[in-house]
């Protein structure tokens, strides 16, 4: 039987293969420029005070390639209608859309963001698996019918009505939102689906831009070995499920298998197709993840340990705790500012979500 351990492996090298390699490689040079290509150099600058520093620092980097991507967009603006920002899970789409809203409107660009998140069918409508857990995960949880329906009409200069989704009850609301775009307006979706065809098989390809982020973690262990980037999207999530959805951390590892198994199946696939990459890992992030997060991995270890349907997430807590076991925690997070991308996970955003 395959080691699910291999298998996680597998998907992380196909999706580094989807990447042009200048783009991570770029990343990698910033890191190795700053002293953060390794866990040694990380904690150093955590030791000697220059954490803060760091932190501002990737900030700026991160900023810049927005900016970069708005003026791809700005280049393009007579015939973009629609900019999709496209990513796994917790890979920074809901801020980056908003970054990319306040550059654009820097050029008199007028933005018009949507939210699929809130085109869930109700959570009643979802299979459940063996484990009684819901798949949020595959695009056909998403409304796709009403969702193109609404792409259409809105290219139309038509209004909609949006549904509103709440998490905590795993319903849609029965207040909507209207919507509408002018012809001198951009549409921009985040979404965890972005690039899958069928999510705006409604909307022409030359209308579309898209983006695809990632956490193009490049750090190594103490070991020599790369941490993954799905480990530092899984510790995001886990964050962001506790603080905003109400989610045991311990599930969220044990609900990973399905995040990446609809990542390789729906996202990995089309990013040969993007217009533009963009990193969305920061290179200050672990020491921060590692306060609010450490405690659970022993949680979930100690849960799935000798339980053969879990194995893939006992091993994916055990490798987290180990990572995380070498890196220096940052008790004080206040040097993070509101704007910052973290901050959607972590809380205390200036931006509301």
């Amino acid at each position: 039987m395959k080691n699910p351990a291999d298998n996680d492996n597998g998907m992380e090298r196909r999706e580094r293969q989807s990447i042009p390699q200048m783009v991570i490689q770029n990343v990698l040079e910033w890191n190795i420029a700053h002293g953060v290509d390794t866990v040694a150099g990380l904690n150093k600058r955590v030791a000697d005070g220059s954490f803060p520093d760091l932190v501002r620092e990737g900030d700026e980097e991160y900023l810049k390639n927005v900016t970069r991507a708005a003026e791809e967009i700005i280049a393009n603006r007579e015939r973009v209608r629609i900019a999709i920002i496209a990513g796994p899970s917790s890979s920074g789409k809901t801020t980056t859309t908003i970054k990319l809203n306040e550059r654009l409107r820097k050029e008199g660009m007028s933005i018009v963001p949507i939210n699929l998140d809130n085109y869930f069918f109700d959570l009643e409508m979802h299979p459940k698996d063996e484990f009684g857990d819901y798949d949020f995960e595959v695009p056909e949880a998403l409304d796709l019918k009403l969702i193109n329906a609404h792409l259409a009409a809105l290219i139309d200069g038509k209004t909609v009505q949006v549904p509103r989704y709440n998490f905590k009850t795993g319903k849609r609301e029965a207040q909507t939102a209207p919507l509408r775009i002018d012809k001198n307006q951009i549409l921009l979706i985040d979404s965890l689906h972005g690039l899958y065809e069928k999510m705006t098989r409604s909307v022409p390809r030359e209308m579309k831009f898209r983006l695809y982020i990632e956490t193009l973690t490049q750090l190594k262990d103490n070991d020599g070995n790369w941490i993954r980037w799905t480990d530092t999207r899984l510790l995001r999530r886990m964050v962001r499920d506790s603080w905003h959805r109400s989610y045991d951390p311990v599930r969220t590892i044990g609900h990973w298998h399905y995040v990446r198994k609809s990542e390789m199946r729906h996202i990995v696939p089309f990013i040969t197709s993007v217009d533009f990459v963009l990193n969305g890992a920061l290179p200050f992030e672990l020491p921060i993840h590692k306060k609010y997060m450490f405690p659970f991995f022993a949680k979930a270890i100690e849960e799935y340990r000798g339980n053969p349907k879990r194995e893939d997430a006992f091993i994916r807590a055990a490798r987290v705790q180990k990572m995380l076991g070498e890196i220096q925690v940052v008790e004080d997070d206040s040097c993070v500012p509101g704007t910052s991308l973290l901050r959607e996970f972590i809380g205390g955003s200036a931006y509301k979500y």
